[in-house]
């Protein structure tokens, strides 16, 4: 009698595990979605369950992104866009609302980044990254969280950044974008929490990306990190799936404000040697 008992329990707890992280049904948005952490992110979201549409400014790139979540039996779209361009996001909103007829969850995942000492930063570069990954972000939170909000449910996921917190030498712009990320991101859980919608930012470590290859490949910069990184490697890409899965789930249902860094210990680290 008790070990039926027990292995009722132990049914019910796995069944309980494996719907909190269940995705199906759900729709999500991945702006920047095509390459790096954000198509890792959106594979991870559609291996989940979601349906996931992944955009970004270039058509091969969204083809294929398309391509591999409609791989794993899910639904998606090819819709350009531009983070830029605020009527490129509202008409990437306009297609998934057409096709899927609600939107559950955004990430935005788009961003740049560029290497200059502050006291030279080019203010059009500076203004460049700071529009991209700061305002752009703005403006996908400001157009789906709109539907979000009136549909009371809705699930926002921004990419921050270690430079969010900590400074790295000759990238000021990228970091203070990134902490703006992280501002925008707990007014925005702020004023959306009485609406059903969640908003909480993930801050990725180092992870060897097309956009900081350069910077980390073979580089005494990309020594230190891996130094002061306790693991003491960088990432993989599709590391970063566990955490964007969380926050889109039921198991983040009372999560919302906060800044998950997946990071390998970077953030907690002091001495290391």
């Amino acid at each position: 009698m008790r070990s039926n008992l027990c292995g009722l329990i132990r049914e019910s707890i796995s069944s309980m595990r494996q719907s909190l992280f269940d995705l199906s049904g759900r729709v999500a948005v991945v702006a920047g979605g095509t390459t790096g952490l954000g198509r890792a992110m959106a594979l991870g979201l559609a291996a989940a369950g979601a349906d996931v549409v992944s955009s970004s400014r270039r058509p091969h790139q969204v083809e294929r992104a398309a391509s591999e979540i409609e791989a794993l039996g899910r639904r998606s779209l090819r819709v350009v866009s531009d983070v830029l361009d605020r009527a490129s996001i509202q008409a990437l909103h306009d297609a998934v609302i057409a096709a899927f007829g609600k939107v559950d969850i955004l990430v935005n995942a788009a961003g740049i980044t560029s290497k200059f000492p502050v006291l030279q930063a080019p203010e059009a570069d500076w203004s460049r990254i700071v529009e991209t990954n700061l305002t752009g972000t703005l403006r996908a939170c400001q157009i789906f969280a709109a539907t979000m909000s009136r549909a009371g449910y809705g699930r926002i996921i921004n990419v921050a950044s270690l430079g969010s917190f900590v400074a790295f030498r000759g990238v000021a712009s990228y970091s203070a974008s990134k902490a703006g990320v992280v501002s925008l991101t707990k007014t925005l859980a702020v004023e959306l929490a009485p609406n059903g919608v969640n908003v909480n930012a993930i801050a990725p470590g180092v992870f060897e990306t097309e956009l900081n290859r350069t910077l980390v490949q073979g580089t005494q910069r990309g020594q230190e990190l891996l130094m002061r990184t306790p693991m003491h490697r960088f990432g993989q890409a599709d590391e970063l799936a566990g955490a964007a899965i969380f926050l889109a789930s039921e198991a983040a249902s009372f999560v919302t404000g906060e800044v998950v860094a997946v990071d390998g210990g970077f953030l907690a680290s002091g001495v290391n040697q």
